[in-house]
């Protein structure tokens, strides 16, 4: 989900929706909008009426409600914190898949992963971080560029941070099953080394032992606080910001930078760019990839 700007007097909002079964109005979209963005960051504009409808609708019936101004004044009930992320969960689109936007773990597989290897086998830690890892595909595509070049890599203090702000997705990156069309993407010798099929569960595989044991999965909301202390080899923050208004981009930006190793890489979405203080600190090191400004050299 995009996030074009289009200003909030339009006709289309101020009129709302009365096509369906529930009627939307511009207030209970304002409200919505406005829970959503203090909760997440996410920046819903009025262009995103018929989204917001058909994704909540769901809720709605669920819950047994007959309009949006009762689920508005559910969900702005501080008790009901619940509700608000399964809201969120509903809002959010995770479009993702193994291997997305190849050039980026090329990169990480020819400029990081040799150094990253020397440092593990020599007592060193290694750390990445997928920051809005969805159901898996992208922090398992790490491991996975890893594993090709240092195969026993979980031998080593060698760990992925994969977080997204879903818990569901958390879930399921934890589970790593996967059905075998979503892995048609990994190459058939990384699939047929780190995956097995399941008992029972035609035309599914999962990430095997060594694999899940690279990455470890949490809960984060990325504008609220932050657990990590360490800093990153990597970090893979792509088609995140989008959701994003312009100023709560800069701050993520300012709070990223400074967790990446001096030799580290930066790695964002084919549609994003680095923008605030944050920009002067890195340099362009390939394709929406960057290096901290002193850091590794070319």
């Amino acid at each position: 989900m995009t996030t074009d700007q289009t200003d909030f007097a339009s006709p289309a909002v101020a009129a709302g929706l009365d096509t369906g079964e529930f009627r939307i109005t511009a207030r209970d979209f304002e409200c919505i909008a406005a829970i959503v963005h203090a909760e997440a960051g996410i920046l819903l504009q009025n262009n995103k009426m018929n989204l917001v409808y058909s994704r909540l609708a769901k809720r709605l019936r669920m819950l047994g409600l007959s309009t949006f101004k009762e689920y508005c004044a559910l969900v702005a009930d501080q008790d009901e914190q619940a509700e608000r992320g399964a809201m969120i969960r509903a809002l959010t689109t995770n479009v993702t898949r193994f291997f997305r936007e190849p050039h980026h773990f090329d990169h990480l597989k020819t400029t990081l992963v040799p150094a990253l290897r020397a440092t593990a086998m020599q007592g060193g830690r290694v750390r990445l971080w997928s920051a809005g890892c969805s159901s898996g595909q992208e922090p398992y595509s790490m491991a996975l560029t890893l594993l090709s070049v240092f195969p026993d890599a979980a031998s080593y203090d060698v760990k992925i941070l994969a977080t997204d702000i879903d818990e569901n997705m958390v879930e399921k990156g934890q589970a790593g099953i996967f059905d075998r069309s979503v892995i048609a993407d990994v190459p058939a010798d990384l699939r047929q080394r780190w995956f097995t099929s399941l008992e029972g569960r035609t035309g599914a595989m999962q990430a095997g032992e060594e694999l899940r044991t690279l990455v470890t999965f949490k809960k984060l909301n990325l504008i609220g606080a932050w657990p990590m202390k360490t800093r990153f080899d990597a970090i893979f923050c792509r088609n995140v910001v989008i959701y994003f208004d312009a100023e709560t981009q800069i701050k993520l930006w300012s709070r990223i930078v400074p967790l990446l190793s001096p030799s580290a890489a930066l790695y964002i979405g084919h549609s994003e760019r680095v923008s605030g203080p944050a920009e002067k600190l890195l340099v362009s090191d390939g394709i929406t990839t960057y290096r901290p400004l002193g850091g590794r050299p070319h």
